[in-house]
């Protein structure tokens, strides 16, 4: 794992958590986040989306964001990408890496991409094209992430056999990571287990991520689970941060701080800093408008005798 870490930890608040929330933060106080939290060891935020402004009004200055988090030193700087066009923004931008989420679930596609699944590949693919075919953006890492792969609040259930076959699909187009993701909160333990040794055995060499939602509290230990299969990189958001706009009853993100305690409590390296990782949570909070947050070890601390991973 890079950087003598156990575990790889994505923030994705200045993303997911931003986009959910009717709060309006500047380009300075983003990029004042983003600061903080790199200067508390975390490894790679995703810093914003390269979609229309008028469906993410918060995401409208994604570029700038950009620029600004490739002026910190030894971050790496994710962003979310749609489509092709919001490929070529984030190329453009020099962001080190692109998530491409596609929906395993047919009736999610529909809603949140106007495509269907087998549309949102091709346009996965023909991104990976554009990028062996400019020498310029050889460099820049594509990531593929499965969404609705443990449920759909649309349709309800998702086959295993579906998130199987897209998994496939897509290790078939060589992206430099698979994130496999609860967009909805409907995982549970035992279907992480199921879901990520399959993945796990689909994708070979290819990282494989995870993205838990803690809808139904059972975030961290859908993270336990995946970590007894293997799977040593995750999503989450500062503050629980977040959720999927496009899918009815769908909120909070795993806790960053949380996860990070967890992770160090159980022996595992993350390189973050807690305390310096609550001081960048105090700040963001400073910036919200009565927008609810959530975590655990904010207000309980480390427990007596605590020593983090080393």
């Amino acid at each position: 794992m890079e950087g003598n870490r156990d575990v790889w930890v994505r923030e994705v608040g200045t993303r997911d958590g931003l986009q959910s929330i009717t709060t309006q933060f500047s380009t300075e106080a983003k990029l004042e986040w983003i600061r903080r939290e790199a200067a508390a060891g975390v490894p790679e935020i995703e810093v914003g989306s390269f979609v229309p402004p008028k469906m993410l009004p918060q995401m409208a200055d994604t570029a700038e964001v950009v620029a600004g988090a490739l002026d910190v030193d030894g971050l790496n700087v994710s962003v979310l990408v749609p489509n092709m066009l919001g490929a070529q923004a984030a190329f453009a931008s020099g962001a080190h890496q692109m998530n491409f989420p596609l929906s395993v679930s047919e009736a999610h596609s529909q809603s949140n991409l106007r495509k269907s699944v087998a549309e949102a590949i091709d346009d996965f693919a023909a991104i990976m094209t554009y990028r062996n075919d400019h020498p310029e953006y050889a460099g820049v890492r594509i990531a593929a992430g499965l969404a609705t792969s443990f449920g759909c609040t649309i349709a309800g259930q998702v086959a295993l056999k579906d998130v199987v076959s897209v998994a496939e699909r897509m290790a078939e187009l060589k992206p430099d990571e698979l994130s496999v993701a609860d967009t909805v909160g409907y995982g549970n333990p035992a279907q992480c287990r199921e879901i990520f040794r399959e993945v796990l055995a689909i994708a070979g060499d290819i990282p494989v991520a995870a993205h838990f939602h803690d809808t139904r509290g059972l975030g961290l230990a859908n993270v336990d689970a995946a970590l007894e299969v293997g799977v040593r990189r995750f999503d989450a958001s500062l503050g629980g941060l977040g959720g999927c706009p496009f899918a009815p009853g769908a909120s909070g993100n795993i806790v960053t701080d949380d996860l990070v305690f967890m992770l160090e409590a159980m022996g595992l390296k993350t390189g973050v800093d807690l305390d310096l990782l609550i001081e960048a949570r105090s700040y963001m909070e400073q910036h919200l408008n009565g927008e609810p947050t959530h975590g655990a070890f904010v207000n309980a601390g480390v427990p007596k005798g605590f020593v983090r991973a080393s």
